[in-house]
């Protein structure tokens, strides 16, 4: 029960900096996405190497900067705040990706049918191309989902006191070492269960959707 107890405790700040993180990763992958689809050279450089440099340092490495060297003044981030803007902006760069590669898989028929009936830019984007390419994202985007909920982890580095941390701290006090943390891989199976039903149910849906 102890160690059911531990794992109990540090389950909302998993799924806390999970939904907060993917969040923050989806607002900051759209600009991105702008950025790499502007013909514009400098734009594009600057997010290119944006995405280039945010995928490069390992997500450990940017909650370090964040918790131990970004303070304005006084003021320090905390070790919550510093887990979900790490990994949040680190989702960001992968999201863009993923999202430029949906984008771009939407037949450019459907931009010249759309411009053909009269759609301004923002019309073809939500009536047209941003439906077709969201329904190739959603794979990708729940994958990295899961993947974020396990990555979730990395803040126990900082003391974020989630699932790893909880589980870690419950081990060293109480000397039952292993079992705890198979109880834990366990509960990471049980949360991710769900995101890969509910991207199916979607995907599902939607193609059924098109399809009409």
């Amino acid at each position: 029960m102890e160690m059911l107890k531990a794992i109990a405790v540090g389950l909302p700040l998993t799924l806390l900096i999970t939904v907060l993180a993917l969040m923050i990763g989806t607002v900051v992958s759209l600009p991105l996405v702008a950025g790499l689809r502007s013909k514009n050279r400098a734009v594009w450089l600057l997010a290119r190497g944006t995405i280039d440099l945010l995928r490069g340092i390992p997500p450990v490495v940017w909650l370090f900067i964040l918790y131990y060297g970004v303070s304005i003044g006084q003021l320090k981030m905390s070790a919550i705040q510093a887990g979900v803007i790490g990994l949040g902006v680190v989702s960001g760069a992968y999201l863009a990706e993923i999202f430029r590669g949906a984008i771009g898989s939407v037949p450019k028929g459907q931009w010249e049918a759309s411009s053909a009936l009269g759609f301004r830019s923002g019309t073809a984007w939500i009536k047209v191309v941003g439906p077709q390419a969201w329904r190739t994202a959603i794979p990708s985007y729940t994958t990295y989902a899961i993947g974020l909920l396990k990555d979730s982890s990395i803040a126990s580095t900082i003391g974020v006191a989630e699932i790893v941390f909880m589980s870690n701290q419950y081990a060293r006090q109480s000397g039952e070492g292993i079992l705890i943390f198979f109880i834990a891989a366990g509960v990471y199976i049980l949360l991710s269960m769900p995101l890969g039903i509910f991207s199916r149910h979607l995907d599902t849906k939607m193609r059924k959707a098109v399809a009409r």
